[in-house]
């Protein structure tokens, strides 16, 4: 078996100071995949680097202390590659880590911001994943999507859904979007095992919202359908604190 998991960790030093080593010693993931990062490798510590004998390689964005992606893992992958498109590879979106089984595709989706300010640029970063994802198992490959999506799909997917008809990450665009990922081949491991789960993933730091359970479900695992019968269990591992995400996970067999 192989376990995977996934966390947003809104800034990795503040989550190092979170408790992030002991989690990591703790959960032992075999591959854990992380966005959000804000910050160059060469900024931490070895030890955070390497830690308990991981491999990790780093997607920093080229503006300091802003968004990247990161995947820490117990075996080296065979390659490591991003999107090799700059508007997105400049902000750190996206890893493209190969496995012997499978390839992970690391994304942390932009937000689209009040206004839809950012909507084109997060819809054209979609399309461009889901063509990255297309060519990969057009080439026979299994295709593991991870991240922060930063989109709700579904209304059972955040706990306020009329309310939130015209924010950033549940605007009908994005929903859309997410749709069409899903039509193209695609399962949302989670829904797809626990399909009338309610469970969240992220928590606004205001109003008192975690204790609350006023959440959303924008942290998801994807795989191509062929792949889905190898994914023996899914989850959210809403206990975890350390960001205003958790993290998500699914194990492999």
């Amino acid at each position: 078996m192989t376990t995977i998991l996934s966390w947003n960790v809104n800034g990795l030093r503040a989550a190092v100071k979170n408790g992030f080593l002991d989690w990591l010693e703790h959960s032992r993931p075999d591959i854990l995949c992380l966005q959000e990062t804000r910050v160059l490798p060469e900024e931490l510590d070895e030890g955070v680097r390497s830690a308990f004998g991981y491999h990790s390689c780093w997607n920093p964005a080229e503006k300091k202390g802003y968004s990247g992606t990161a995947v820490y893992s117990l075996t080296p992958p065979k390659s490591v590659a991003t999107m090799g498109l700059p508007a997105f590879d400049a902000e750190g979106r996206l890893q493209v880590v190969e496995f012997d089984e499978f390839t992970i595709l690391n994304g942390y989706w932009p937000n689209s911001q009040s206004e839809r300010t950012r909507l084109p640029y997060k819809l054209a970063f979609c399309d461009a994943l889901l063509d990255l994802a297309n060519g990969l198992v057009k080439q026979k490959r299994n295709v593991v999507i991870c991240g922060d999506f930063n989109i709700a799909h579904q209304p059972i997917d955040l706990a306020r859904p009329k309310d939130n008809e015209n924010n950033a990450g549940y605007y009908i665009e994005e929903r859309k979007a997410m749709g069409r990922l899903l039509e193209a081949g695609y399962a949302d491991t989670f829904r797809s095992l626990h399909p009338e789960a309610v469970e969240y993933s992220w928590w606004s730091y205001r109003m008192n919202a975690r204790p609350k359970n006023i959440g959303w479900r924008i942290d998801c695992m994807c795989v191509n359908s062929a792949f889905l019968t190898c994914v023996k269990s899914a989850w959210i591992a809403g206990d975890v604190t350390g960001s205003d995400h958790c993290p998500v996970g699914v194990e492999i067999g």
